[in-house]
């Protein structure tokens, strides 16, 4: 693929350029319980408040695999739709590359790209066809968008027979190789993975994983992933944030976090850290199974 370059405007605090800077921010919902018929019809619906995100702060260096670890609900994807501009924080800040999220919404747009477990899609149109309509609105050619949709296809495991298919017809972990597609097609400054090998296969796992990777060492790319994947988290990223009830709990190396919970003659795992920790287990799905009776 040909290495797409953006002009970043420098930001710097101290001597330190962030990719990235949260400070301080927080996110809650209001939620509208059922209740009862009657109380629906008096608009006397119980709500209540969830709160996603809680003075959550970090920084990200330019070129970093950033990882967010945390169960469904744990607040990860209000993270990234934060960063992506497709919500306002209740508290604090959010910059990407020095640009305000909400203030400087549209130049943050033009650095970055996402993939997301429920991307969207024109259903009847076929893989090549959604990622052209995608490339034109990045200002990309034809002829140069159809080589590097091929390629990035190919890439990802993708058979041709499948190129000119409806998206319809094609199953869940088809649909996100194109997302994936996608979102790599403009080689962004900054990727946002919100749980992006969620439905596929451990080959398509790898495949997905390696390309990560390449889009960091040839286009300088900073990606922050959120997953609920122990493996992925610690075989991808420089840096793991633990979010639990919208809270970090620890943030730093995989080998610094599993060092917090060794123990003698026993070599600790992601799952160990993420235990001893938070208290909870997760099954495939990223939902807690049962709090822990004792960090083991």
């Amino acid at each position: 693929m040909k290495p797409t370059r953006h002009v970043v405007r420098s930001y710097h605090t101290g001597t330190t350029l962030w990719a990235v800077e949260v400070e301080g921010v927080t996110k809650t919902f209001s939620l509208n319980e059922s209740g009862s018929l009657v109380q629906r019809l008096r608009g006397r619906a119980q709500s209540r408040t969830v709160h996603a995100l809680r003075a959550v702060s970090f920084t990200i260096r330019p070129r970093e695999i950033f990882g967010v670890l945390g169960p469904n609900g744990s607040g990860k994807s209000t993270l990234i739709r934060i960063l992506s501009t497709l919500i306002i924080p209740d508290e604090g800040q959010a910059r990407v590359f020095g640009h305000d999220v909400v203030r400087e919404d549209l130049a943050v747009k033009r650095l970055i790209n996402r993939v997301s477990v429920e991307a969207a899609f024109f259903k009847k149109l076929s893989p090549v066809e959604n990622l052209l309509y995608g490339a034109r609105l990045y200002g990309l050619s034809g002829r140069e968008a159809r080589e590097r949709i091929y390629a990035i296809l190919r890439r990802l495991g993708v058979r041709e027979s499948s190129y000119t298919r409806p998206m319809e017809e094609m199953s869940r972990g088809m649909q996100q190789k194109v997302a994936i597609a996608r979102a790599f097609l403009t080689s962004p400054v900054l990727l946002l993975l919100d749980e992006p090998t969620t439905g596929l296969d451990p080959r398509s796992k790898r495949e997905v994983q390696a390309l990560v990777r390449e889009l960091r060492e040839t286009h300088d790319a900073t990606i922050i992933l959120t997953t609920h994947d122990m493996n992925e988290a610690e075989a991808l990223c420089d840096r793991i944030a633990i979010l639990d009830e919208g809270r970090i709990v620890a943030l730093d190396t995989p080998e610094a976090l599993k060092a917090r919970v060794a123990r003698p003659g026993v070599v600790p795992t992601m799952e160990d850290v993420f235990l001893a920790l938070t208290g909870k287990q997760l099954n495939d799905r990223g939902d807690v199974l049962s709090p822990a009776t004792s960090t083991r």
